[in-house]
């Protein structure tokens, strides 16, 4: 008994350590990196667009430089002060979005839809999915694991299923947020790093959005297409029937009334306003974050919060995206760590030697696939763009990808397998939310996740092509 005791234990599922265990792990590799690899460095330059970029063709070795293991706590301080304007965006959109679903604006406008179209799913479902897309062109997923369950009443009182429900969240969020139209704690933290304009080359991301927009509707109005007409294909049959989230009716929503018009209006013309600003104006981090600042007051103020209330709520929205700050932080260290070593460049050269054999369109293609497999190992969006950006933007110089490209696959990388892989919190929390067991999601899933890549591939393929640029 004892011996079957010992093995059960040792059967334990493994568990994954949390993102500031795994990013520590990764700066305490990159130290130990330093101490092995030989400091070099590549000769830059000035290009047209006064952009500095690697000389390929001057590589030299310097001295080695080997960073200490005292020394890495102060790194990590000096990257929080170095990126205090990013991580002040990222806490003040999340209080601006918590304020709207606070006011009960987001939900009554997807029953609303749902009342007007429910006997028509090809128009039900791409409109509430366009809800979510747009929203998560700013903000991750994870903001709406608490609308889970709305969403599976929504859909089971409808005579769909759950997996459609947290679906409508998860799908359409994810061409929103892996597009990386607008959003604040990828694209923005990528095109910091790799000296772009801030939103800069919007137009091709929107055409990505679209694309992929597309694809996934068709996938999933097809899916519940099948299910209204045999409701036993679905892989939630039998934990339907005993939903608890079967009684809801449309009604429980709440009515769409000016107040919450005003508030759905307020956040479109701030994200209009963001979008001028930074294109046309030269708006930065401080910018944007004043404006969503500003985005949360006149929420609160439509929603007829008082002035406790307003920043109560407000502070409640900065909370949950603490640890996305946290995570910006601890990666960008990481960085810090391979500059102090003077080994970056020579991990490009490396790679770049390695990667010299691909063609040329296919290059954005292997980019792809590589931030595909780190973020298996690195789900944080934030964190994954502030650790290997400094890696894969003087990569990119070398192998004649433009940065654009490159940010463009490191978007869909980062996003695209979020949404399969049990390591995400914004999958895990909001299919554990409307109790979707993530065997159940996987049935439906893991095929349109491959043509996801397919179509990201393709995406990339045709951006370095016509040399995507900085515009």
């Amino acid at each position: 008994m004892l011996k079957k005791a010992e093995n059960a234990k040792s059967k334990k599922a493994f568990k994954m350590p949390h993102t500031f265990v795994i990013l520590l792990i990764i700066i305490l590799v990159a130290v130990a990196l330093t101490w092995v690899i030989p400091s070099g460095e590549y000769a830059r330059y000035e290009n047209a667009s006064g952009t500095k970029v690697v000389d390929a063709s001057q590589f030299t070795y310097v001295d080695d430089v080997s960073v200490s293991l005292p020394s890495v706590p102060l790194m990590i301080v000096n990257a929080f002060i170095k990126n205090a304007d990013l991580i002040m965006l990222v806490l003040f959109s999340g209080g601006a979005i918590y304020m709207l679903t606070s006011a009960g604006a987001l939900q009554a406008l997807v029953a609303k839809v749902a009342r007007r179209y429910s006997h028509r799913v090809e128009i039900f479902i791409p409109m509430l999915m366009l809800v979510f897309a747009l929203i998560c062109t700013t903000q991750g997923v994870n903001t709406f694991i608490g609308f889970a369950p709305i969403m599976v009443m929504l859909s089971l009182s409808l005579g769909l299923d759950s997996i459609i429900g947290v679906g409508i969240i998860l799908l359409g969020g994810a061409v929103g947020f892996s597009t990386g139209t607008l959003n604040i704690s990828t694209t923005l933290v990528a095109q910091k790093i790799a000296e772009l304009p801030p939103y800069s080359g919007i137009a091709y991301r929107w055409v990505c959005f679209a694309v992929f927009y597309v694809i996934t509707c068709a996938w999933l109005v097809r899916y519940a297409k099948k299910i209204q007409k045999d409701p036993t294909l679905s892989p939630m049959y039998d934990l339907d029937q005993q939903s608890e989230f079967k009684k809801a009716e449309l009604d429980d929503f709440g009515e769409m009334d000016t107040r919450k018009v005003l508030s759905i209006l307020s956040l479109v013309v701030a994200l209009v306003v963001i979008v001028y600003g930074c294109i046309e104006l030269d708006w930065d981090f401080p910018e944007q974050t004043a404006v969503f600042l500003v985005l949360a007051v006149v929420i609160g103020l439509f929603a007829g919060f008082d002035a406790n209330k307003i920043c109560t709520e407000f502070l409640s929205g900065c909370k949950k995206m603490l640890g996305a700050a946290f995570i910006i932080g601890f990666a960008r260290a990481i960085g810090s760590v391979l500059s102090a070593g003077v080994i970056t460049d020579t991990i490009v050269h490396g790679l770049s030697t390695m990667l010299n054999g691909l063609p040329a369109a296919l290059l954005g293609v292997g980019m792809l696939f590589a931030n595909t497999i780190i973020n298996v190992f690195l789900t944080s969006g934030s964190g994954q763009a502030a650790a290997v950006m400094p890696i894969m933007v003087p990569l990119a110089d070398l192998l004649h990808v433009t940065r654009q490209t490159c940010i463009l696959s490191f978007n869909f990388g980062d996003g695209f397998c979020n949404y399969v892989l049990p390591t995400s919190t914004a999958l895990m929390g909001i299919l554990s939310a409307g109790n979707v067991p993530y065997d159940r999601w996987m049935k439906f899933m893991w095929k349109l996740f491959l043509v996801w890549f397919a179509a990201g591939s393709i995406m990339v393929v045709i951006a370095q092509i016509m040399q995507y640029g900085p515009m």
